[in-house]
């Protein structure tokens, strides 16, 4: 399939490894032009020695001077903006409430959701000047369920589907399309050390963890970040362009986290 989006400019935040880069090269194979940000700077390097045609800049995107030198940079970099991914997060402490570190609860709200409305504010004039403009806020299923030993990062994700909602609404009359990706248990490094963590919360083994989380979806294998890229690229074709306002799973119909 054509998705004619060559030529089209994206920005992708934390986009120096994992399903941020994922994202990143999808669109680089559709002939898009791509600028990342990430806070890893090796990661950032490594991007930059492997991937030359992606520009990339350090950014915390819970820094709003930063936010605005990496808006600064894309937009000189790219002549303009047709499409964002919000794909910047932290998973965040675990533990019940009351045992929670306020600092660590601001910092995950400062990032996963507060990094997003950063973002997005000063993406939004470019978008109104684009004919095919899009914005991708990635939640997560624990923007659809409770999640225990886990709230700050719930609470961010939910957050970010009303955030998405909002947008859409404001945005659509302007032709620019919103939509949150909800992915469900991702392979990958930092997949593993959350199950870890919740393993060692309730006193069981990781593999032990593992089964149960499967055990709440119908499709038990891990989701890949070349799935979640795939949805993401096609959401910034025109053939997406009456897909606005949805959070979109990607998730083996997952009923329930634990």
């Amino acid at each position: 399939m054509d998705l004619r989006i060559e030529g089209l400019r994206v920005l992708v935040t934390a986009g120096a490894a994992g399903i941020g880069r994922q994202i990143a090269e999808a669109f680089l194979g559709e002939g898009a032009r791509v600028h990342v940000c990430d806070v890893a700077e090796a990661a950032l390097a490594r991007l930059r020695d492997e991937q030359p045609r992606i520009a990339a800049s350090v950014c915390d995107v819970a820094d709003r001077a930063q936010v605005e030198r990496l808006f600064a940079d894309a937009g000189a970099g790219l002549g303009g903006l047709d499409c964002l991914v919000n794909n910047a997060g932290i998973a965040g402490p675990t533990g019940a409430v009351q045992d929670i570190d306020p600092a660590q609860w601001d910092r995950c709200l400062a990032v996963n959701l507060t990094g997003q409305f950063n973002c997005a504010r000063l993406a939004i004039p470019h978008l109104l000047r684009s004919d095919n403009a899009s914005m991708m806020n990635v939640s997560s299923q624990a923007g659809r369920f409770g999640f225990a030993m886990r709230a700050p990062y719930a609470a961010a994700k939910w957050g970010v589907i009303g955030l998405t909602r909002s947008l859409s609404i404001e945005l659509g009359p302007h032709g620019v399309r919103v939509n949150a990706l909800l992915p469900g248990i991702v392979a990958g490094e930092r997949q593993r050390r959350v199950l870890e963590a919740k393993a060692q919360a309730r006193g069981i083994d990781f593999e032990a963890m593992e089964r149960l989380a499967f055990s709440f979806t119908s499709i038990k294998e891990y989701v890949t970040p070349e799935q979640l890229a795939d949805l993401v690229v096609f959401t910034a074709s025109a053939r997406a362009r009456t897909i606005s306002g949805q959070a979109l799973s990607v998730c083996g119909d997952t009923n329930m986290l634990s």
